[in-house]
């Protein structure tokens, strides 16, 4: 795993220095994983889902090849971009089936565990993304880790190690912007739409 990580960051360097061939040499090492977090993500979206992980995946791919001056010290630094870019990935798609509409007859599919008040099959999803750019605005750190956990789907140990923070710090953080979500995505919703009174 060491070595691993070490030949990412080698092939990294040798990109961002302008080596084309190394992005190819790259997508070796990193793809197993980021089609790992794919398919589990799409494991919990209800069958018919019109995004399948590969796809996501080359998608991802697509993005990646399109930095024009690409720019990562490590595999920590790649692996948060590209979490940043498959939020993004999902957010498009979610736009497109939900142009327009809320509440669309899906069946209800949480986004994790332990986020389960955000809906995938609404547009909640989009209401996420807004408030994590506002989370990122006020701490970057906090919606780096929210994306890391939830949308590459890294364990928090990885995630604290990917942004170099000790697990205490990004058990804490997480709770923290779990918190802070809810209190944007729920607490704030509710009370702009209270209920009528009888």
């Amino acid at each position: 795993m060491e070595s691993e990580a070490g030949d990412i960051t080698v092939l990294l360097r040798k990109w961002t220095a302008g080596d084309a061939e190394a992005c190819d040499q790259l997508m070796p090492h990193v793809y197993p994983h980021l089609h790992e977090v794919a398919t589990a993500y799409f494991r919990r979206e209800p069958g018919g889902h019109t995004l399948q992980p590969t796809a996501l995946v080359h998608e991802l791919y697509l993005r990646l090849l399109q930095q024009r001056k690409p720019d990562w010290d490590d595999r920590a630094h790649f692996y948060t971009f590209a979490a940043k870019v498959m939020r993004r990935i999902l957010m498009d798609h979610a736009r497109a089936v939900h142009a327009g509409k809320r509440g669309s007859g899906l069946p209800r599919v949480a986004l994790c565990e332990e986020i389960p008040w955000v809906d995938l099959n609404s547009a909640e999803v989009m209401d996420l993304n807004r408030a994590l750019d506002e989370l990122d605005s006020v701490d970057p750190r906090k919606a780096r880790l929210v994306e890391l956990r939830y949308f590459l789907g890294c364990t928090l140990p990885e995630s604290a190690a990917i942004l170099a923070i000790s697990l205490a710090t990004a058990e804490r953080d997480l709770t923290m912007a779990r918190t802070w979500l809810y209190s944007k995505l729920v607490v704030e919703k509710d009370s702009a739409n209270p209920p009528a009174s009888l």
